[in-house]
């Protein structure tokens, strides 16, 4: 894995997976794409999707745990805070060998920095929110949510993937 290439690549999934408009009913839509990609890989996950600190979509799949829920929280706190992807905030700590503490004295218990929540960007508002995976190694996690992004967004799958 090259850093400076995968930060590139995340900094290219977050300009092109922009939505024109996001409500409550695209949420839910959204949520059940990424349940029905999670089943396809069958891989159990938790998906939160929140918009302006509202929860739209929630669901823990079977063979998930609380502590997912809660990793999901953590990771989406790093996204509402930073509007950049946890994955790419994570990748750049430790290319720059700091962390979030060190930083920006957030507690690690509330901030996660490790891939599974992306910003949801709405053109000509900026971000309003976050969708979030947990129970994959954190790069599926990351992967799974840009994945179903770039499909519902028309946008190229392989040129979006991280190598």
């Amino acid at each position: 894995m090259d850093l400076e290439r995968d930060l590139a690549r995340i900094a290219e999934q977050e300009r092109v997976l922009r939505f024109t408009r996001f409500d409550a009913d695209t949420a839910w839509e959204l949520g059940g794409r990424l349940r029905a990609a999670a089943e396809a890989r069958k891989a159990a996950v938790t998906i939160e999707i929140r918009l302006a600190g509202e929860l739209l979509f929630f669901h823990a799949m079977p063979g998930t745990s609380p502590a997912n829920a809660d990793w999901a929280r953590r990771k989406r706190n790093v996204v509402e805070l930073l509007h950049l992807s946890s994955y790419a905030v994570g990748l750049s700590n430790r290319r720059d060998g700091t962390t979030l503490e060190q930083k920006l004295s957030l507690d690690p218990r509330d901030y996660a920095t490790h891939g599974g929540s992306f910003p949801l960007w709405v053109e000509s508002v900026g971000c309003i929110g976050a969708i979030t995976v947990s129970g994959l190694p954190q790069r599926e996690d990351h992967a799974l949510i840009v994945q179903v992004l770039a499909s519902w967004l028309g946008a190229s799958q392989a040129a979006l993937a991280l190598d």
